[in-house]
């Protein structure tokens, strides 16, 4: 269990402004008239001590309150151009930015919780005691943004009025992060009070790059006040250790929905995507997915977007679940987007009309973001990244070719600047969600799609995600365990988030006839894990539209499907009919055999995998392992019929229809 406001209030106990009183007449002596002006608009006692003790703790020279205004966003474009944290690019209002070559993603071994002595912390997470958090934050923030700016900026993350939406407060030195704010979230200064009023709380987040040096990273720090809703971050650029809106705040959403409201809502690492269907119907899909895994490609596959990376879902008082993006905007990363798979995507990024920041990518002798994976002719030769100067043909210390790009370069662009996206994203009652999707990047074992036999199923899938690393984390390689995708981002025990998935998507309060249905997604199957002898994947980006169409289908009932001890598998028919219609592809029935034929002992050695590794923590549902050991079972009496793998016709012969 998790307590709000239990023990010090770290920001408050540096600051030293505890009263009302004092929050007003310490804002008095150390804002300007103008920015003391722009403050009248936000009353709230608890905000205003938040910010007079962040000025208090940080020093800054001067504070900007932004209000949302063209000329403010304006004004934080210039700074960060003026402060070299961003450089013009010739495409109108495209920017690059680059992190140091060491910070390429989340610093995940100095990412902690800050933590009272009976929390229960994810045992997947860092923990830090709140004494001894108190003392490095003091010792660290103290004066750290003497001789900067302090921006501060009001924040929903989700549409205004959601019931789902968080009102929050990003505070930072650096105009990049309010710049990527500005496009990735909703501006809330004129909302925010009423909007606080409403949801009962806001978060609060802290950031400065300090002087932004390779000799700083190891002491920089993501810290998140779990019990009063507050992150610091220090030393770092990187926006997913520094845009503290996105991840950090997710952390707290996933508390609040797992400890406040479980069973009622859910904040999961979640594309939303509305699917066209027959009769001119949306199907709207949201979909887990590990950072690097597709989330982005999948999201832009659907016919409506809404969002590529979060959701936050709630059952609706007609027994719907609806779903919002806490984002207005993308944070994507660029590795292999072309214009093959991402068309939509690329007519942003290629051509003028879209404000893009560009991070970590080449930029060749012309002033063009490069990318590893764009699928451009000619290739770049020179130009400068991440690392510096760039040519091709360079190599590492190792002999290693040097990549134009890093495989976590990344584009910032607001949603709205996409074809196909969907003004549904705004609306504060939400899209009514009927699929569910899980995938990672698994090369050997499961098929494309599969559907849950029902909910309790679902959650399973979710929770058994296996992936390997991206480059999303500092220092991860192989493969890793991936639960739900949200993993990192879970802040309790793993056993407390389990039982509220299990009570939400089983909840009585979800109407029978618009219950979603659970899938699994798995777009990495190789060659060589099904007999060849080649690592390339045995489909394409583009097939993702097929595996999303079945599934809209399923989910109305318009599609049977074969009943396997894993879930439902498609029919080869149906596929067949799906290519040709979408993509105007042959779909082979070798092809389907390949992808959809069950290799028992690699299911079966997954299965133990995630028996023996939940085995080892505390308090998870009984129901997991009820239905690991369902699965194991069936799997093993049909490789006892049929042998180590089992066709679709095989299972044909021996399942009905479902």
């Amino acid at each position: 269990m998790m307590k709000k406001n239990e023990g010090v209030d770290i920001v408050m106990e540096i600051g030293g402004v505890q009263t009302q009183q004092a929050a007003d007449q310490f804002l008095q002596q150390h804002l300007d008239a103008d920015s003391l002006s722009r403050l009248q608009q936000i009353r709230l006692p608890a905000a205003r001590l938040k910010i007079a003790n962040a000025i208090a703790m940080c020093r800054p020279d001067s504070v900007f309150i932004n209000t949302g205004t063209e000329a403010d966003l304006q004004y934080i474009r210039n700074l960060a151009i003026e402060k070299g944290e961003e450089s013009k690019l010739p495409m109108p209002d495209h920017t690059i930015h680059y992190d140091l070559k060491e910070e390429q993603g989340r610093i995940i071994d100095r990412t902690f919780y800050i933590s009272n002595p009976a929390d229960l912390v994810n045992s997947l997470a860092n923990r830090i005691d709140r004494t001894e958090a108190l003392e490095d934050v003091r010792q660290k923030m103290v004066g750290i943004m003497q001789g900067k700016v302090m921006m501060i900026g009001c924040y929903t993350r989700g549409p205004i009025g959601a019931p789902v939406s968080d009102p929050a407060l990003e505070i930072s030195s650096s105009a990049y992060v309010l710049h990527s704010a500005e496009l990735l979230y909703r501006n809330a200064y004129a909302d925010f009070d009423k909007q606080v009023q409403q949801t009962g709380y806001f978060y609060t987040n802290i950031h400065s790059e300090g002087l932004n040096r390779p000799e700083d990273l190891p002491h920089a720090r993501v810290y998140m006040d779990r019990s009063h809703q507050t992150t610091y971050s220090l030393n770092c650029t990187y926006a997913g250790n520094t845009l503290l809106l996105k991840k950090g705040n997710h952390r707290f959403s996933v508390d609040r929905s797992v400890y406040e409201k479980r069973g009622l809502e859910l904040a999961e690492h979640m594309f939303i995507t509305g699917i066209d269907g027959p009769g001119g119907r949306i199907t709207w899909v949201t979909g887990a997915a590990p950072s690097g895994c597709g989330k982005t490609t999948t999201a832009m596959a659907g016919d409506h977007f809404v969002g590529d990376d979060l959701a936050q879902m709630w059952i609706a008082g007609d027994g719907s679940v609806r779903s919002v993006n806490p984002e207005c905007g993308i944070f994507g990363i660029v590795e292999d987007v072309n214009w093959e798979g991402d068309p939509k995507l690329m007519e942003c990024l290629r051509n003028p009309g879209s404000e893009v920041i560009w991070s970590n990518v080449l930029i060749d002798e012309n002033g063009v973001p490069q990318w590893t994976g764009n699928g451009e002719d000619p290739p770049p030769r020179k130009g400068v990244n991440f690392r510096g100067p760039w040519e091709a043909g360079m190599v590492d210390a190792n002999g290693k070719p040097v990549p134009i790009s890093h495989p976590n370069s990344r584009c910032t662009l607001a949603s709205r600047s996409l074809a196909n996206f969907s003004a549904a994203a705004e609306d504060p009652a939400g899209v009514e969600t009927r699929v569910i999707t899980y995938s990672g990047r698994d090369s050997d074992t499961m098929p494309p799609v599969w559907v849950a036999k029902n909910s309790d199923h679902g959650v399973v899938i979710g929770a058994c995600i296996v992936s390997a690393a991206t480059a999303t984390e500092v220092g991860a390689t192989g493969v890793r365990r991936a639960p739900w995708a949200n993993a990192p981002f879970i802040p309790g025990a793993l056993g407390d988030y389990m039982d509220s998935q299990f009570k939400f998507f089983g909840s009585s309060t979800i109407a029978d006839n618009r219950r979603p249905i659970l899938a699994g997604l798995n777009y990495f199957l190789t060659h060589e894990a099904r007999g060849g002898d080649s690592k390339k994947l045995l489909g394409e980006k583009r097939d993702v539209k097929v595996w999303l169409a079945w599934l809209e289908r399923r989910a109305h009932g318009d599609v049977d499907a074969i009943d396997t001890p894993v879930g439902y598998l498609p029919f080869y028919e149906d596929l067949q009919r799906l290519f040709k219609k979408l993509i105007d592809k042959p779909y082979p029935r070798e092809l389907y055999n390949k992808q959809f034929s069950l290799y028992i002992d690699n299911i079966i050695a997954r299965i133990d995998l995630q028996s023996e590794a939940y085995g080892k923590e505390t308090n998870i549902p009984q129901r997991l392992f009820e239905v690991l050991a369902e699965q194991r079972e069936a799997l093993a009496a049909l490789k006892q019929q049929f042998g180590p793998v089992v066709s679709p016709s095989d299972l044909t012969t021996t399942h009905s229809r479902a």
